[in-house]
């Protein structure tokens, strides 16, 4: 019968776990952004690579650039603008000198992906946010939305790459 309460009591904890996992990775079910009102897709990391980023700058990340099946057909036909219903994922990393490389070369030469920073989203509906050219802007930090200040400024970012569509990134063959 002791058996009995240690595996009720370790699924509790499995269960705990589980709840505590999803909301630290922001799941679909998490809260929605100001201004847009978008929450994090569910699946989105299962989602197509459609290019790869390095940002220098303060930022100094690694990114890939992921999409829902519209965006990647999309992106991969040169469709612009996109299709409502696009959705273009950009997950984003420090990064680190790998120390098998240094070894290997002599000096730091190969980096992989450290701590994440955060994960943002653009969704496309050309009805719902027709006031920043289509598209819904979303910035999560540990599963959590970005302040409103943030994302006031996404539209006035991506305006400079409006003959993309909004898009910075293209798609990496």
């Amino acid at each position: 019968m002791k058996w009995l309460v240690y595996v009720r009591m370790s699924v509790a904890v499995l269960a705990g776990l589980v709840a505590c996992t999803a909301q630290v990775l922001g799941q679909a079910d998490g809260e929605a952004t100001p201004i847009f009102g978008i929450r994090i897709p569910a699946g989105y990391r299962d989602w197509k690579l459609i290019s790869v980023a390095h940002e220098a700058g303060k930022l100094n990340d690694l990114r890939a650039i992921l999409g829902n099946d519209i965006a990647v057909k999309a992106a991969r036909e040169g469709t612009l603008p996109y299709p409502d219903g696009a959705i273009v994922a950009r997950v984003a990393w420090t990064y680190e000198p790998l120390p098998e490389s240094k070894e290997a070369f002599g000096q730091p030469q190969s980096h992989v992906a450290g701590a994440p920073t955060n994960v943002q989203f653009m969704v496309k509906d050309s009805t719902k946010y027709a006031a920043t050219g289509g598209w819904g802007y979303a910035q999560f930090d540990a599963g959590k939305p970005a302040s409103e200040a943030v994302h006031n400024a996404c539209f006035a970012c991506h305006a400079i790459v409006k003959g993309r569509d909004f898009v910075f990134n293209r798609y990496a063959p």
